[in-house]
């Protein structure tokens, strides 16, 4: 079976990253796809793009960034994974023009494109609003805009106890 080439890859990855009303993610599907690296590796029957060096991909409100990036797709041509890792990974998109940008870090973000789910490792923080989460494991699911966070987790160095800072709400 013959598989759809990787260039529309970035689109969708970007597309897919956040949790973006048809509004937003119109704006950004009509956004030019900017992506920086000092190095790609592209294998189509695989089905994986991997980016390294200095990577930064954007598109409209979103960003990844990470000393390297592997975009893998499925059987059926989809995106199905984005991993961005280095010592500061990080992932940022604005869910809607009203609201403010929502931005993660990690030694490893993961983002699960089926699931619109993505992963936090090794130092995670996430800023939502004017609330910030800490820890060694952030996990946030994007359409649910909900945090569960650990200590320990695999891939984690030590433990990292979780911190959080809430902002009280505005009346």
């Amino acid at each position: 079976m013959k598989r759809p080439s990787l260039a529309p890859l970035a689109c969708a990855l970007l597309l897919s990253l956040g949790a973006v009303p048809a509004v937003q993610a119109q704006g950004d599907a009509e956004a030019p796809i900017l992506v920086e690296a000092d190095r790609l590796d592209l294998d189509d029957r695989a089905g994986t793009a991997v980016y390294t060096g200095n990577v930064d991909i954007r598109q409209g409100s979103m960003r990844l960034t990470g000393d390297r990036v592997e975009i893998r797709r499925n059987d059926a041509g989809e995106l199905s994974l984005a991993t961005a890792t280095g010592e500061r990974a990080y992932l940022e998109q604005q869910p809607d023009p009203a609201e403010p940008v929502v931005k993660g870090w990690g030694r490893t973000v993961i983002y699960h494109v089926a699931e619109r789910r993505v992963e936090l490792i090794d130092r995670a923080e996430l800023h939502q609003g004017g609330d910030i989460f800490q820890g060694g494991y952030l996990e946030y699911f994007l359409d649910r805009r909900v945090v569960q966070a650990r200590a320990d987790a695999e891939g984690v160095e030590g433990s990292q106890r979780i911190r959080m800072t809430l902002q009280p709400e505005q009346q």
